[in-house]
Parts: structure tokens; sequence; C-alpha cells
């Protein structure tokens, strides 16, 4: 029997989930994606994610990946069949083959986030339900002046989340910057990895020294103090997005993946937008 390695990217709407990674009694966008799997495979399926984003969070390009057993389905009609058996707030993007030893969390090389706000009077409810309200207009020059020290090898001990398991808290952050998207304003920032939160304590502490009229070394003698409780309030989640991610050339491990998944099909099933499977579709 031979297996094949699926990559997917994915895109969601985080509002009505708990975050990406499978709770129990929760919903999850993992939990989804894996219910719809294992209907096509007729057995249990596992899928494992770039990022497992938090509870209301978004993503416009989270990476996933999953093993199957099913020789004959092209790799890219798993996003055809996908579509017709996910909920309307979780889509895949693209399903494409990848090398057998691919893994979405441990190959990926950058990943980016965006996170959206805006100002002023009343505004469209789907803006609401994406971007962070602000009170006030911010000061862009002088949100990208503060924000100029989160490059290179960080340590970012201060806008790391009490419950956050990590005991290295150092990440190389490749750029962090605010810009203006139509009517919202953007903050951007790309990294090899990030701590449980960090992305929303940056957003919400740059906007509160913006706010104070804190000057431009505020926000490096935060850093350097390694202290949460000198950092900002945490920016809501409604306003982020994991955005895209980067990968190497080549898987970082080799044998990594140990062989084919165990448990056998469950006889012929239909597959949307796939056609009929037999219990013994296999290689």
């Amino acid at each position: 029997m031979t297996e094949r390695t699926i990559r997917l990217t994915v895109s969601y709407d985080g509002t009505d989930f708990s975050g990406w990674q499978r709770q129990s009694g929760d919903r999850s966008v993992q939990a989804e994606l894996e219910r719809a799997l294992g209907r096509m495979h007729g057995h249990p399926v596992r899928v494992t994610g770039a990022g497992r984003t938090d509870a209301g969070v978004h993503a416009a390009g989270q990476v996933a990946h999953f093993h199957t057993d099913i020789a004959r389905i092209p790799a890219e009609r798993f996003a055809t069949a996908l579509a017709k058996m996910l909920p309307p707030d979780v889509r895949v993007l693209r399903a494409e083959e990848a090398d057998p030893d691919f893994h979405a969390r441990y190959d990926a090389r950058l990943r980016r986030y965006k996170y959206y706000m805006h100002h002023g009077g009343p505004s469209i409810p789907q803006r609401e339900r994406f971007s962070w309200r602000l009170d006030r207009k911010p000061d862009l020059a002088r949100l990208n002046r503060m924000a100029a020290c989160l490059r290179g090898e960080v340590d970012c001990t201060a806008f790391a989340s009490a419950k956050d398991p990590n005991e290295h808290k150092f990440r190389y952050l490749h750029h962090a910057s605010f810009n203006i998207e139509g009517a919202q304003l953007v903050f951007d920032v790309a990294a090899n990895a990030f701590l449980w939160r960090m992305v929303r304590s940056l957003v919400g502490t740059l906007v509160s020294l913006d706010a104070s009229g804190a000057g431009t070394d505020a926000m490096r003698e935060i850093l350097e103090s390694r202290r949460r409780d000198r950092a900002g309030v945490t920016a809501p989640p409604r306003g982020l997005f994991l955005w895209n991610v980067d990968y190497y050339d080549r898987p970082t491990r080799r044998g990594r993946h140990p062989g084919p998944v165990p448990g056998p099909g469950n006889g012929p099933r239909l597959v949307p937008g796939v056609g009929w499977l037999d219990g013994d579709d296999k290689e």
C-alpha cells in the first residue's frame, strides 16, 4: 500500500471556533477538516497545521497536511471534495501533492500575520467582525518608529502569555510594520514562529503607547524589561489573520513519516466532487 502526503492551504473565519486545535467538546478547525476527511477515507485521518491559531482568530492562508491511502484521486481534487463537506466558515483554497516527509508545522520557514484595525464613525458589520475598532486615529509614523525594534533575534518574553508553555522565548522577526489598506490600519508581522498571543500583545501595546504619547524608545524598553506587566493590553482576536506560511525547499528532516495510516475503508462510499470509492481503493 502506497501512502501520499497532501498539503492544504486553508482559509477560515475563526469567529465561531475555539481555535485551530482539536479540543474536547469545542468546535475547532482541525476537527472539522478531520471529520470531512474521515468521511472520505472511511477511517480517521489526522490533520496537522502550521499554526495553532487561538479562539476567534482567522486565517487567509493556513497550511496543513495529512496522509492519504487513497491512490486514484489527483491531489487537487481533494479541495473540490472538501468544499462540499466542510461548513461555510472553512474553505480549502488549494490541495497539492507534497514530499512524503513534508510537515506543515516543522518545515515552516516563516509565518506571517496581519492585524486589522479601524476608527471613526459607524462601519459595515463585516468590518466590525474582522477588525478592531479604535477610539482615536493612530499616528502611523509614530507606530512605525516604535515598532522598528522588532527586527532580527528578539527576546519576546514581555509579550508572551503567562500560559505560554515555551521555555525558549527568543523569536526571529523578519519584519513588523504598520500600513494603510483602504480605510483600515494594518499591522503586518512575520517571524519564524510566535509565542501564544504574542501578535495580539504587540498590537495592543503599540496602540496603547501611541495613545499615551510615549517616546520612540518605549517599545524597546518594554522588550528589554522582559516583564509582561510592562506591556499593554492584548488586542481582541477578531482583527487577527494568519496570512500565509513560507517553507524551505525540502523537508527539514527525512524519515519523519513512518508509513501507512492504519485502518481499512468501510466499503464503497460516495465522495462529493469525486464519485464512488471502493473500500479497496488503495495501492
